[in-house]
């Protein structure tokens, strides 16, 4: 009977072990680019190391004042990816977070070129894990997420980039400075001068609603939009002008308003609803 109990318990052990994913949130890789090492976290679903297959992947991008450990230490993205694939409402995914917040803060290249963060998110990060890890490459099965900082970045890389990301999920998403002046503000002040029209230029790239707006509808279409930001939040105004401006060009979209404010409490509160949003589309909804 001890015997029997004692095997019990160890079966019971593996199994509880066996549903759990693995987070590793200190990968590296060296960026030519850049010029550094780059940090980044990858999230790992229950049955990855028990499996041969592939799987979609979901780019998670963390807020200003975090790094790629955000998500995984405040986020609680392992406990949140794990219960939401038990439930079925998402799919099995690979989750990579990478840190913008080394060298330079941000998900853009600046407006000098000397700082190319989005040509190294593109041409070395998104190659480099989606060698060494066993994920699906097509559109379809790739996309991105963030929130703050990182929701500006998934609103303007899923805006530039409609071919690689089938979903998009900004939350309570810095959406770009609202007008030129405050565009200015923004710049280093111990660094070249900048023209007036190569300002605006980067602006209208680095807004997101003068850059949807500069787009095709079927390009802006082409993309499952999922936009979440608290009423009490401060970047309410940017978020709500998209889905304003989207409505009234018809572009499909979800928007959804609840009560809270800029943190992690509403975020985590989010992220179930994102990753089943994603999993329509990698499903073929």
């Amino acid at each position: 009977m001890r015997i029997m109990l004692l095997l019990s318990c160890s079966l019971l052990a593996v199994c509880a072990w066996a549903q759990s994913g693995t987070v590793y949130d200190n990968l590296t890789l060296q960026s030519d680019i850049l010029d550094m090492e780059r940090k980044y976290a990858v999230y790992l679903p229950p049955d990855y190391e028990q499996s041969q297959r592939s799987y979609p992947v979901l780019y998670l991008l963390h807020g200003a004042g975090d790094d790629q450990t955000g998500w995984v230490q405040f986020g609680e993205i392992l406990h949140i990816a794990d219960q939401a694939i038990k439930d079925g409402k998402a799919t099995p995914m690979v989750v990579i977070m990478p840190d913008a917040n080394t060298g330079s803060r941000g998900y853009f290249n600046d407006i000098t070129g000397t700082w190319r963060y989005e040509d190294f998110f593109f041409e070395e990060l998104m190659p480099h894990v989606e060698d060494k890890f066993r994920i699906k490459s097509e559109k379809r099965y790739r996309a991105v997420a963030g929130l703050s900082m990182g929701g500006g970045g998934t609103f303007m890389y899923a805006l530039r980039h409609t071919d690689l990301f089938s979903s998009a999920c900004p939350l309570s998403a810095y959406v770009g400075p609202l007008d030129l002046e405050s565009a200015r503000r923004f710049l280093p002040q111990d660094g070249p001068s900048i023209s007036d029209a190569q300002l605006e230029t980067y602006w209208n790239k680095h807004n997101a609603l003068r850059l949807m707006e500069s787009m095709e509808d079927d390009a802006v279409k082409s993309v499952r939009w999922f936009i979440d930001c608290g009423d009490d939040d401060f970047l309410f105004e940017g978020n709500s002008l998209m889905h304003i401006a989207m409505s009234k060009r018809k572009i499909p979209h979800e928007y959804r308003v609840r009560d809270g404010r800029h943190s992690w409490t509403y975020w985590r509160a989010s992220l179930p609803v994102v990753l089943e949003f994603v999993s329509q589309a990698f499903h073929q909804y």
